[in-house]
């Protein structure tokens, strides 16, 4: 019987799918269902490579039987047996084709989804790629008014430019965050992002980047008033002050513990700069000029 043997089940549905004068002539109503059980099969036996291929067609059938709900649902099969093959390039590619096929039926949540689980596939093997997935998965969501299902792609997005040493780029996507939670009213998420791109910019020695971030989020009532507020002022007056005792203690607090972890990992490596040289240039930068009508 053909459909014991996945490969004979493939060259029944390819002959299913065969043109003879134009693309209408293929019965993808009875080839698609080969696909399918012939993919399956080739998951059962770790065949990943037959497998992909299989799902790839499967999801073309359901495709062309205008179903893009199940053809997102077969291109992310194939996109797990890519994955399985460490073929991450065509993981991408997988990926992005499910969420638009979600996206043609209505589904923004899913196809977000899509890209997000392409996006933590990719983190270790192509990590500028799962950034810009976690990026537009964002997008989608924030376009369909779904703003705070978008936080943790954010924090995610952080953590992998934190492990790329990409801290410029980390500082700005945690103030994207604190604007986000700003237009949901979630006050808790907006103060903690702050404090967050503060202790990235002190964690990269920019301390007049973090004092400026500083002055700007107080410009925020909510934040003004937080208990992360207060961290922030805290530790950057123990920066001034070339305290360094002082800026370990508070790199212990609760407030920081409370942050995302690749966040608390930069806080509790605290200070990474010669604090004493900033001390110095405040100090002189805080002296007044002689007045030499001024004899007292």
């Amino acid at each position: 019987m053909a459909g014991s043997d996945p490969q004979k089940l493939i060259a029944q549905a390819d002959n299913l799918t065969t043109l003879s004068i134009t693309r209408w002539n293929a019965d993808w109503s009875s080839a698609t269902p080969l696909y399918e059980q012939a993919a399956n099969r080739f998951r059962a036996t770790k065949d990943y490579e037959r497998a992909k291929a299989a799902y790839e067609k499967a999801s073309k059938g359901q495709e062309m039987l205008a179903s893009p709900w199940d053809a997102a649902k077969h291109m992310e099969s194939a996109a797990n047996m890519a994955k399985e093959l460490r073929n991450w390039r065509e993981v991408v590619i997988f990926y992005r084709r499910a969420s638009e096929f979600y996206i043609q039926c209505g589904r923004p949540q899913p196809a977000s989804d899509a890209l997000a689980k392409g996006a933590r596939a990719l983190e270790d093997a192509m990590p500028e790629e799962a950034v810009q997935l976690y990026t537009d998965a964002i997008t989608i969501l924030e376009e369909d008014g779904r703003g705070q299902m978008a936080f943790d792609l954010y924090r995610s997005a952080t953590g992998v430019y934190i492990k790329l040493e990409k801290y410029s780029d980390a500082a700005p996507l945690q103030l994207k965050l604190g604007l986000a939670a700003d237009k949901c009213n979630a006050t808790n998420s907006q103060c903690k992002a702050y404090l967050s791109a503060i202790i990235v910019y002190l964690y990269s020695n920019d301390y007049k980047q973090a004092e400026k971030c500083y002055n700007d989020c107080s410009q925020v009532g909510a934040f003004l008033k937080s208990d992360q507020n207060r961290c922030a002022s805290n530790l950057l007056a123990a920066y001034s002050d070339g305290d360094i005792e002082e800026i370990k203690r508070i790199a212990q607090s609760s407030i920081v513990s409370n942050l995302d972890h690749p966040i608390i990992k930069l806080a509790r490596k605290l200070p990474t700069g010669d604090v004493s040289a900033l001390k110095d240039n405040t100090v002189r930068e805080g002296e007044q000029p002689l007045d030499e009508n001024d004899l007292t």
